[in-house]
């Protein structure tokens, strides 16, 4: 499996909170930028925050093993000591999380790291592993 980098553009209702979140608390390099936008390089993939305050907003959630999960939402896949490492510095930074990291089918295959947050413009986000990445696009 040959996974590429993508591409995502998301609306923020503040640079600066969105660069501080992106950049300083998620530690991710900065690319270009302009009084509208500002890249990201996100775990290798480009992330661009736009200033469109008018799109900010709670997403819908459904219930997804007994949790609200957000309906919309992005993140990315990490390798476990990433996500555990991960984790561990967003608690000891007091982040609120949507859902706390946690362990799904813990044991079984598609075996799972998951938590969520929100950035501060109101996207969601989730951050996962798999205990094996081949159960990544299973059935």
């Amino acid at each position: 499996m040959t996974l590429r980098p993508f591409h995502l553009a998301i609306p923020v209702d503040d640079l600066v909170a969105a660069e501080r979140f992106y950049g300083d608390l998620m530690d991710c390099p900065r690319g270009r930028r302009s009084e509208h936008w500002i890249d990201f390089d996100f775990f290798g993939h480009q992330l661009v925050t736009h200033l469109a305050p008018g799109e900010c907003g709670k997403a819908e959630t459904n219930a997804v093993d007994g949790k609200q999960v957000p309906v919309r939402h992005f993140g990315i896949v990490l390798d476990q000591k990433q996500w555990l490492a991960l984790a561990a510095r967003l608690k000891n930074e007091g982040v609120e999380f949507i859902i706390e990291p946690g362990i799904r089918f813990q044991g079984e295959p598609g075996e799972q790291g998951t938590f969520f947050l929100l950035d501060p413009a109101g996207n969601a986000l989730e951050f996962k592993y798999f205990a094996d990445l081949g159960q990544l696009f299973a059935a």
